[in-house]
């Protein structure tokens, strides 16, 4: 069958690797039908050093597809399901994953298309567990959004973040795949949605999906602009997940007691803050790492209902590098997908 396989850095190609066996007891087989890329699929393209891996990798984190075959004891799917798939190889045995805590499994066996075989392949053998069954009215390319894009914005805004109806936000990137997900997801909600994007074209994209308020980043300091907007008020929540260039704006730029939850350092992971601020201003910060399983579930639920995700780009399996290198020139609004 074929596979799209990295095999050193920025070195993919799509081969002809072996089927797998029947599934064991407790898997089930997937064929998979698309596959969503993200940031930790760019990273792992670089070679980033932090990944414990074996080349040729399959990758691949975000996927759905339908269920080809069932192994023993499997209840709950038959042939034919589409279903989406759980981006991470846990346990299901620790007191996190058994209170469904899947993000905080004790013994991960690590996270599929960048530190073990990923999605991007026509057949997978994977944990029944791991597989969450698709509504009707949601197609293979919005399942396979729910994975990472939807199932992280649900844990880091209503799990996280606690965001009630009504309150303020800023989303940070207003045009990547999660940012376009969190404004789809407050303004639902009926928040007040303020956003950040790298030009006029991505901000006028933004106000269509619903945000109130866009700031292009390039041409303003984004704290100064909300801080302005609201009057020096501040937003209640902050989304955050550009890293080191916007993390203390972001603080600047919440009211007091205001929360921050951040999921990602896309342009650098490390940086400092002022703790006196911290305290003083008695800010909530929290970091949110992928979702729970039942963030999906959740997540394809409104997607049944009427959310769906916003789509950049469509390609073949043959074109998942075009589709990274896209994502990393940050040319993109929405989600870049690949068909199987």
């Amino acid at each position: 069958m074929k596979a799209l396989q990295l095999f050193g850095d920025r070195d993919l190609r799509l081969v002809e690797i072996d089927a797998p066996p029947p599934p064991a007891p407790g898997e089930v087989q997937v064929r998979v039908r698309a596959i969503g890329l993200n940031f930790i699929d760019v990273w792992g393209f670089r070679g980033m050093a932090f990944a414990k891996r074996k080349l040729p990798l399959t990758v691949g984190a975000e996927g759905a597809g339908e269920v080809a075959a069932i192994g023993e004891g499997v209840e709950g799917l038959k042939v034919g399901d589409p279903v989406a798939l759980y981006g991470a190889l846990t346990c299901g045995k620790c007191k996190a994953c058994q209170e469904g805590r899947d993000n905080l499994c004790e013994d991960v066996g690590g996270v599929y298309g960048f530190h073990i075989d990923g999605f991007s392949r026509e057949v997978i053998n994977i944990p029944a567990r791991l597989c969450v069954k698709v509504p009707a009215g949601v197609d293979h390319v919005q399942a396979a959004c729910a994975g990472i894009a939807f199932g992280t914005v649900q844990h880091m805004l209503f799990d996280n973040a606690k965001l009630e109806p009504g309150e303020s936000i800023l989303v940070h990137a207003g045009g990547s795949g999660i940012g376009t997900t969190a404004i789809k997801m407050a303004k639902a909600i009926g928040c007040t949605v303020y956003t950040t994007v790298g030009d006029d074209e991505k901000g006028e994209k933004a106000k269509a999906l619903g945000a109130d308020f866009v700031v292009n980043y390039r041409e303003e300091r984004f704290e100064g602009e909300v801080r302005r907007l609201t009057k020096r008020k501040g937003v209640d929540v902050v989304f955050e997940h550009v890293g080191a260039d916007t993390w203390n704006g972001s603080l600047l730029c919440l009211k007091r007691g205001g929360r921050l939850v951040t999921c990602g350092s896309t342009s650098g992971p490390s940086t400092t803050m002022n703790l006196m601020q911290l305290f003083q201003q008695q800010y909530r910060i929290t970091g949110s790492f992928g979702c729970r399983i039942e963030n999906i579930r959740q997540s394809l639920d409104k997607m049944a209902d009427g959310m769906s995700p916003v789509v950049d780009t469509v390609l073949p399996l043959a074109d998942f590098a075009q589709g990274l290198e896209r994502l990393e020139s940050r040319k993109v609004f929405g989600k870049i997908l690949v068909t199987l």
